[in-house]
């Protein structure tokens, strides 16, 4: 697999409103580049350009979600990385035949649709403890 670039990282906050507050004077921003809803994932997200680099603030939309365990697990805090790729799947098939396992979503399957893309997790036990996203999106956005 080839890593493009970092894709976007992810913070992991209990409010998002509240987030928005302490991120947005950092980042020079009024409000999000982009602010969605995924109801598969369970999450709330507010996402900013950063160049060419997303930063996501997410929170959970229902107390079982990921982002809620992750947060009762370890508090608030980085989440995740995200690495751009041509391809989820060539990256996931070839990243699986090296050995790196993959965290399948409620249906059991590894890759997963987002927008005009797909995305996969690597489970943290085998990149240092870090939840590593894979995904194919051909942002644009950010050029606007």
């Amino acid at each position: 697999m080839k890593a493009n670039k970092i894709d976007h990282i992810c913070i992991a906050v209990k409010n998002l409103e509240e987030a928005r507050k302490v991120w947005e004077p950092i980042m020079g921003k009024a409000k999000p580049d982009d602010e969605y809803i995924d109801e598969p994932e369970k999450i709330k997200v507010a996402r900013y350009w950063v160049g060419e680099i997303g930063f996501e603030l997410m929170e959970s939309t229902t107390p079982d979600g990921d982002v809620a365990k992750f947060i009762q697990k370890n508090g608030e805090g980085i989440m995740l990385i995200a690495f751009n790729a041509d391809s989820t799947r060539k990256a996931v098939d070839e990243l699986k035949a090296k050995g790196y396992p993959f965290i399948p979503d409620k249906r059991g399957e590894v890759v997963r649709p987002f927008r005009d893309c797909e995305f996969a997790f690597v489970h943290p036990k085998k990149v240092n403890g870090v939840l590593l996203e894979i995904i194919d999106y051909k942002w644009n956005e950010f050029k606007k």
